[in-house]
């Protein structure tokens, strides 16, 4: 019975000692998570608090789009004529001076440009629309005697029933957004100009005050990672513009030497207009040259033919080949210091959260955001090796 007896207690568990303390149990938990799990945790809570900021940032800029568009419009715009003012402002004129002269001359050359284009489209349009219906009309008589064999009826029946979709509530309710749309863009305009001006003239202290909003010891991080996030912005703009014009150059000429070699009357039509689209276009990173030079071949299908619509495509395809593998990754990619795939991505999610927009401020928010980023955690704001302020939206 004795051996029996000691033979059971040994086989009992042995109890906790009523001596451990809370701290005790907590390390034991610790100790039983493996390292990898525990990492991959830590790592797991604070992405989901990152992507959780950015969503609602996100959010709450989509529901203020009315005001961050022209806001960041002035941004692009003040990264261009900030260098401007302050080489003005070196060279003895008054700020004032400056700032007026930067203003009226951007207003003036764009307003000159979209008068260009209207000009040039409205007297082009009647020949346009004359050679629209005709290509039209050979199109059909194509489809007829082509191996596809499909009647007028036919096509005729698919067009209207393209046509169809477009009921009469979608066009009354087209109509009646006009009015909204047009007292929208005004708004805009008036937005981008005064937050324009605003920031010629005291941008330094507008940024002063933004660095206020941060707690005390992180004032100088922000302040220093803002200049060099700006110089980044000022270099995009300058080397955006010089792209943009190759772009425009190259398919501008492209389409006065087909206009030339095709032998008609007048040469390429609307060149001046393509030519402007494109680089306004431009702007646009990877995409913009592509969608705008689509109208040079579509005029060049109205009015020279499949051929020479084809010798378009070329030029237009083999501008965009020079854009995507010579300027952006070797000069504006070395700029800006994004790799070409970031941009691609970039531009991509930009225009499918908001459009347009989303595509043109894309590549300059990544690239500001970046180089911040990067300054930040290099701890240079620690030291006197702070940005060079040449440029730097400041007051004179």
């Amino acid at each position: 019975m004795i051996f029996r007896r000691q033979r059971t207690e040994e086989k009992l568990p042995a109890r906790p000692r009523s001596s451990a303390t809370g701290v005790d149990r907590k390390q034991r938990v610790e100790e039983a998570i493996p390292v990898p799990v525990e990492i991959a945790g830590q790592w797991a809570w604070r992405i989901l608090a990152i992507v959780g900021v950015l969503v609602v940032f996100g959010l709450l800029i989509i529901q203020l789009r009315e005001i961050v568009v022209p806001f960041m419009v002035a941004l692009l715009l003040s990264a261009l004529l900030v260098p401007i003012v302050n080489f003005l402002v070196r060279h003895r004129w008054p700020r004032g001076l400056a700032v007026a002269l930067a203003m009226v001359g951007t207003i003036s050359v764009i307003s000159g440009l979209v008068f260009l284009i209207v000009w040039q489209v409205r007297g082009g349009f009647p020949a346009l629309q004359e050679r629209s219906l005709a290509a039209y009309e050979d199109f059909r008589q194509f489809l007829v005697t082509s191996p596809l064999a499909v009647s007028t009826k036919e096509f005729d029946a698919f067009v209207a029933g393209i046509l169809d979709n477009f009921d009469n509530s979608t066009l009354l309710s087209g109509a009646l957004s006009v009015g909204t749309t047009t007292l929208g863009i005004v708004t805009g305009l008036l937005l981008t100009l005064f937050a324009t001006l605003f920031i010629l003239i005291d941008g330094k202290g507008i940024w002063a005050w933004v660095t206020r909003l941060f707690p005390r010891r992180a004032r100088d991080a922000v302040k220093d990672s803002g200049i060099a996030g700006w110089l980044t912005l000022t270099t995009f703009v300058k080397v955006q513009i010089f792209v943009a014009a190759v772009d425009a150059t190259g398919i501008g000429i492209g389409a006065f030497v087909i206009g030339l070699v095709s032998g008609i009357d007048g040469g390429f039509p609307l060149v001046i207009p393509i030519t402007i689209a494109v680089f306004l276009g431009s702007f646009i990173p990877v995409v913009g040259a592509v969608v705008s030079g689509v109208l040079a071949v579509f005029v060049a299908l109205v009015f020279l033919g499949p051929v020479p619509a084809l010798f378009m495509l070329g030029v237009v395809l083999l501008v965009q080949q020079v854009e995507g593998h010579v300027l952006q990754p070797l000069v504006l990619g070395s700029a800006v210091k994004v790799h070409p795939l970031a941009v691609v991505f970039a531009v991509a999610a930009g225009a499918g959260i908001a459009g347009i927009p989303g595509a043109l401020f894309a590549v300059p928010l990544v690239a500001v955001l970046n180089v911040m980023v990067k300054y930040i955690a290099s701890g240079k704001w620690r030291t006197k090796a702070r940005p060079e302020l040449e440029d730097v939206v400041s007051p004179a």
